[in-house]
């Protein structure tokens, strides 16, 4: 269980994310946002408390790794890495731009800490199968490799071919996250092909699956905890997430997909989230 200050400190932490965020996509004016903010919570959670990470060794070969599939949130992943210490936050501010090491989604080439490149969406869980298949078959079962799909994304066929592929193989040691925001480019996921129960399609391809607030750190703890008690089936993890969650101005709205952000807006969005991280305080001076 997390302590009171450690849910305190994460909430922040995912505060700070979503901040940064949202400057580096300010920066060049347009970006993916809505599933960038939905998913800090994760993010904060995954790299301030159970990822086995060394900044100043991104390539370590005993290390977790992370699979963001849907590769359009790296603007979120870049700033959890740039708050964790892989890189200056100033190079947040390069998002995107002519020789960035930062494109718009993650690649493994250029950005220190990206361990897969994504963006094309349905094969982030096919590439983190192999990952954790790659780890148990070199006994390194303690190695957990983590997931990032969208919902939308899970309209996808690969996705549920290497669900039933990590079934087959006991994957104990994979635990992935659906980002269940229920909005994807087109309009609602229902709308455009509805997925009915996620958690149960999982568990009837084998897969231990759970729902959570994907907002609770807290709930994200424990639902990760208790993922990696079960070893002999991969763990599937729904969180339920609002898109764009932190700016109520645009959450829940299908057009914070890929949103342009000018100063006035840049200016407003920061005093919000300032003022959440002094609520969650208690205040500030």
């Amino acid at each position: 269980m997390l302590t009171e200050q450690k849910q305190l400190e994460l909430a922040l932490i995912a505060n700070e994310i979503r901040k940064e965020t949202i400057k580096s996509i300010a920066s060049i004016g347009i970006g993916h946002l809505g599933g960038s903010l939905s998913i800090a919570d994760l993010l904060a959670v995954l790299y301030f408390d159970q990822m086995k990470i060394d900044p100043n060794n991104p390539k370590k070969p005993d290390r977790d790794m992370l699979v963001c599939s849907k590769g359009h949130a790296g603007p979120a992943v870049y700033s959890a890495l740039a708050i964790k210490g892989y890189f200056p936050k100033d190079l947040l501010y390069t998002l995107n731009k002519s020789n960035t090491d930062l494109p718009s989604h993650c690649d493994m080439r250029k950005t220190p800490g990206i361990d897969m490149t994504t963006g094309s969406l349905g094969q982030g869980i096919s590439t983190a199968c192999g990952i954790a298949l790659a780890n148990k078959m070199d006994g390194k079962n303690t190695l957990y490799t983590y997931c990032i799909m969208g919902d939308g994304e899970s309209q996808e066929g690969q996705i549920w071919e290497a669900a039933m592929f990590a079934s087959h193989r006991a994957l104990g040691n994979l635990i992935a996250f659906v980002d269940n925001n229920n909005l994807q480019i087109d309009g609602t996921v229902d709308q455009v092909c509805s997925l009915g129960d996620i958690s149960e399609k999982y568990r009837s391809f084998g897969w231990d699956a759970v729902r959570v607030d994907g907002h609770d750190v807290a709930a994200i703890h424990n639902a990760i905890e208790n993922a990696k008690k079960i070893t002999d089936k991969p763990s599937v993890i729904v969180l339920n997430t609002v898109k764009g969650k932190g700016i109520k101005s645009i959450e829940n709205q299908a057009s914070n997909h890929n949103m342009s952000i000018n100063p006035a807006q840049l200016e407003a969005y920061l005093n919000e989230l300032d003022e959440k991280a002094c609520a969650l305080k208690g205040g500030c001076v």
